[in-house]
């Protein structure tokens, strides 16, 4: 079989892909939002318990299925989790109320745990150590893009043949996904298309110490992803806010319809998607050029994307709609900025068969914090509003990198003498 140069950067390609499918197929229930508040009839609170469904079945069930993907490889194990999303997903097809749309979120929660495992898994078994940062950026940019594709996408099949079909096509996709993944994945050492040369490179820039199988005791036990776990708890809030509570915000506050919210909705994560794309790249470049180590590198960025999640604390001073969503924009761009690089810090602090079970209980602690306060919108967004409830995204972001310079900042430490350009890795 004809070997490919390059292909880890199509793995990767393939991961990103799964990616897009994941977050349409999540954020379908956001963009709809204010149609099925009509259509079945429930209220602002109630919505927020079917987003917190959602939320605690993938914050239970992320280390869980981290640790499966680690237990029975990453061919299997995202193919079998992509295809009950799928199925999930199309599911909600068959709401008929708020409680049934809440069971059908859960499953779709439960199945969907293993994305982002399985994503930073692969770029830890495909790329070497300097170019993870690149790669974790590169395929959680297809979280954005999939959030920047589903409002035109599922609002225009929304419109054409209804809120019901919209949840069936959308499902449609994680099965697809499911069933390319099965046929083209294998890892480096059993893919007959990876040249040697690469797979030396690969190896080259990887730590060579194998371990028998994950350990949940081996994870939790290390102080450092403790740090990294209060990150996630802290900066998750607001993903979650932008994929689940900006529809209806824009249209029950802003008084935008749902045709006006299409044709801007995409915008913030367009943003996020820079913000991805970067993150990967000022890390080598932090390294190069102010010769920090790899883990300061990352902190730095995530420094950076702190101090851009300014954005939502100004919504409240915006008196135009279309003000507040470039203000969302920066926020996202902002978040993803920083959730790239703390990715990329699992697999920096983690060895290769702990790595998706690490990322798991990062993003149970995660949905966990998400799951809080989004409960705490549906409680106070008719009361006090949305927008003070928005400026607290900002303080949670500046105490997370606080929290991740603390614990993991290396005090002292530069990087090794010769460095390679992101861009020549980026572009085999």
């Amino acid at each position: 079989m004809k070997t490919i140069r390059g292909l880890r950067w199509q793995i990767l390609a393939l991961m990103m892909l799964g990616t897009v499918v994941n977050y349409i197929d999540r954020n379908t229930l956001g963009i709809l939002a204010p149609t099925l508040k009509e259509q079945l009839n429930f209220t602002t609170e109630q919505y927020s318990f079917i987003v917190s469904a959602f939320q605690l079945c993938y914050s239970l069930m992320q280390p869980i299925a981290g640790y499966i993907t680690d237990l029975i490889g990453l061919k299997l194990g995202y193919a079998m989790f992509a295809f009950v999303w799928g199925t999930a997903a199309a599911m909600h097809a068959l709401a008929g109320g708020w409680q049934s749309m809440a069971f059908f979120r859960g499953l779709l929660g439960i199945s969907e745990a293993a994305a982002m495992p399985s994503g930073v898994k692969t770029s830890t078994l495909w790329f070497p150590a300097k170019e993870r940062s690149i790669a974790t950026g590169w395929f959680n940019t297809g979280s954005s893009i999939g959030a920047m594709v589903a409002p035109p996408f599922v609002i225009w099949l929304s419109l054409t043949y209804g809120w019901q079909e919209a949840f069936l096509v959308t499902g449609l996709l994680g099965i697809g996904m499911s069933a390319l993944w099965f046929m083209l994945y294998r890892n480096p050492e059993n893919h007959p298309r990876l040249t040697n040369e690469e797979h030396a490179y690969i190896l080259e820039g990887q730590e060579h110490v194998e371990l028998p199988k994950p350990s949940v005791k081996r994870v939790l036990g290390k102080g450092k992803f403790w740090s990294i776990a209060a990150a996630r708890f802290l900066t998750e809030p607001a993903w979650q806010t932008f994929s689940f509570w900006i529809p209806l915000y824009m249209v029950t506050t802003r008084g935008m319809d749902i045709k006006q919210f299409a044709l801007f909705a995409w915008l913030p994560f367009l943003f996020g998607d820079l913000g991805c794309i970067l993150s990967g790249y000022l890390s080598p470049f932090f390294v190069k050029r102010f010769r920090m180590s790899l883990v300061n590198s990352r902190i730095a960025g995530v420094g950076i994307g702190a101090l851009c999640m300014v954005g939502p604390a100004l919504i409240s001073f915006s008196a135009s709609p279309i003000t507040a969503i470039f203000l969302f924009s920066l926020g996202a761009f902002a978040h993803q900025m920083l959730s790239s690089l703390l990715y990329a810090l699992v697999t920096d602090t983690f060895e290769k068969q702990d790595v998706a079970t690490a990322t798991g209980f990062g993003g149970m602690a995660g949905y966990m914090g998400g799951m809080i306060f989004s409960l705490i919108i549906g409680q106070l967004a008719t009361t006090i509003g949305y927008e003070p409830l928005f400026a607290c995204l900002t303080v949670f972001d500046l105490t997370a990198f606080v929290i991740i310079a603390l614990v993991l900042g290396e005090r002292g430490k530069t990087a090794a003498p010769s460095v390679p350009q992101a861009a020549t890795g980026a572009a085999d």
